[in-house]
């Protein structure tokens, strides 16, 4: 064999192997800016991306094969960077193939077993005076509220706003809440429902109730539809998801974007096939576990 046929040879090995490793941080990379595609509840949005990937690799293997090492090189250093200063880099990488892991084998829907399954409307007592005073207290065209909201739903997950659009700001918004809201009792003579508001104001503090109007009136000021719900001793606020494939969307992005924390079910609320999922601040994640199954009203503002 001659020189120039060994050095081809080596050439083609080093392109395909390069071709391979480049393959590896495009698929996820690619499947960032598609739609979730769910099949018989079955997530393949990322198999999607890593044929793509594949396709675009072939064709430059194809067209430049010589420019596919180095385009790998410059893609680890490009990683490399983006590690250093916090952007989309191989715990990205990581955070991705997990993701799509989790969403078709770990991580199953819980549907939560008390009435609210059965009918809301059997909860639901507009003339109720708790109902009264919770409603009045709710301010989704506060411009304080407005403004808190628009800001702190920017705070997190822009890079995925393509794939997963307005969810990632409902999302974004509940993990500031959550992250800096303390819980601070009222006194032990009258319940206080305390405004959105004021508990911006006083720097995120309040009860269970408080929490709920808060986190219900900041999503639906940037156009979430929410409800509250009383159980034995708490309130939690829900979101409105929409149907069986919204829902395993929104499920899709919560493992994702929520990928710190340890999710091994999502629980949520179905009737005539509207889904709502739980949005408590006793659950690190949106979809978290509810207290208790002894539902005692529904509040829909």
């Amino acid at each position: 064999m001659s020189t120039n046929e060994k050095y081809r040879q080596l050439q083609d090995i080093l392109s395909n192997v390069a071709g391979i490793l480049l393959i590896i941080p495009l698929a996820p990379f690619i499947c960032r800016f598609i739609p979730p595609v769910i099949v018989a509840d079955i997530n393949i949005d990322l198999i999607i991306s890593f044929i793509v990937a594949i396709i675009l690799v072939r064709i430059t293997l194809w067209l430049v094969k010589p420019m596919v090492l180095p385009a790998s090189i410059l893609i680890i250093v490009i990683l490399l960077i983006n590690q250093l200063a916090g952007g989309y880099s191989f715990q990205g990488i990581f955070r991705d193939y997990k993701t799509f892991a989790y969403t078709n084998w770990k991580v199953r829907e819980e549907k939560q077993s008390d009435l609210l399954n059965v009918s809301p409307y059997l909860f639901d007592k507009p003339a109720d005076k708790v109902t009264k005073r919770v409603k009045a207290k709710i301010q989704d065209t506060d411009s304080t509220v407005r403004n808190f909201s628009v800001k702190h739903s920017l705070e997190f997950f822009k890079s995925y706003e393509t794939k997963y659009k307005m969810i990632t700001r409902y999302l974004s918004l509940f993990k500031y809440i959550n992250q800096n809201f303390n819980y601070v009792p009222d006194s032990q003579r009258d319940e206080y429902y305390a405004s959105p508001k004021e508990t911006i104001l006083n720097g995120l503090g309040g009860d269970c109730d408080d929490h709920s109007i808060l986190m219900a009136s900041c999503l639906m000021s940037i156009g979430a539809k929410c409800r509250l719900v009383i159980i034995d001793g708490h309130m939690y606020p829900e979101m409105f998801v929409g149907n069986k494939k919204d829902f395993e969307v929104m499920q899709q992005a919560i493992i994702q974007l929520f990928n710190n924390s340890q999710i091994h079910r999502i629980y949520y609320h179905e009737f005539n096939g509207n889904y709502w999922i739980n949005l408590d601040y006793t659950a690190s994640y949106p979809g978290g576990p509810y207290m208790n199954d002894k539902v005692k009203l529904v509040i829909e503002p």
